[in-house]
């Protein structure tokens, strides 16, 4: 498959951008603090259950909205606001540079919610690189909200750009994710620049697993070698 032809599904946190320097330790506080006061928990009640619905649906929303009625919208827009997030953000400016080198149509797909994303890319000044952002607002089928690492969602994804999923390349630092674009046939490329080896969640194996194709500390890398989807 010609280069250009790839679509490049890129995640934002700690994929484009040093999440865990930017908005991560806020995020674990604005979540911890919204489940304390709609579900009505002490503090480590609330960390463990965040923790859990992190570890089985990859999404803490996900968790909230399915087994405690939490509105999607209403959790998103409170738990984002975080004061001061554009002075935290940062990046690599080789990053940036291949982002403007690389061939093939580019999208951000993120749990993120929108307004959380916007900021984010305008703070790093690549907003330009990109066709399109497909945040978690949007991830919705069949009346259910179904993030990232929902196949179907992933799957339709594809759909809604018009392309098949072998010509769809996600570059992700969160394993669950990839696993689930390479069940539907898409390439993978574990980004690992700014993956904290020492996070309790996302504990990180010693190679490559199978499932990923390529995994790079640099998105310089998907220029000088580019990926070309699946086969």
């Amino acid at each position: 498959m010609p280069v250009r032809g790839v679509v490049w599904l890129f995640d934002l946190d700690d994929t484009l951008h040093d999440a865990q320097a930017a908005s991560m330790a806020q995020l674990h506080v604005s979540f911890g603090e919204y489940i304390q006061q709609h579900l009505q928990l002490t503090r480590e009640q609330s960390d463990a259950l965040r923790r859990r619905y992190w570890q089985r649906y990859g999404a803490t929303l996900l968790g909230l909205v399915r087994h405690h009625g939490v509105d999607a919208r209403h959790f998103l827009h409170h738990t984002h606001l975080l004061p001061g997030l554009e002075e935290r953000v940062h990046g690599h400016a080789a990053d940036f540079a291949a982002l403007a080198r690389l061939q093939g149509r580019k999208v951000v797909l993120t749990n993120a919610p929108a307004a959380y994303a916007a900021r984010v890319l305008g703070a790093l000044g690549i907003e330009r690189h990109f066709d399109q952002v497909l945040s978690i607002e949007e991830m919705h089928m069949f009346g259910r909200l179904r993030p990232k690492p929902d196949a179907r969602m992933l799957r339709w994804v594809a759909a809604r750009l018009g392309v098949p999923p072998t010509r769809c390349v996600l570059v992700e630092d969160t394993l669950a994710h990839q696993k689930a674009a390479r069940s539907i046939g898409m390439g993978t490329v574990w980004m690992q620049r700014w993956l904290a080896p020492a996070a309790p969640e996302r504990r990180r194996p010693a190679g490559r697993p199978s499932y990923v194709d390529r995994r790079v500390g640099s998105l310089l890398r998907l220029v000088r070698a580019p990926a070309r989807g699946r086969p």
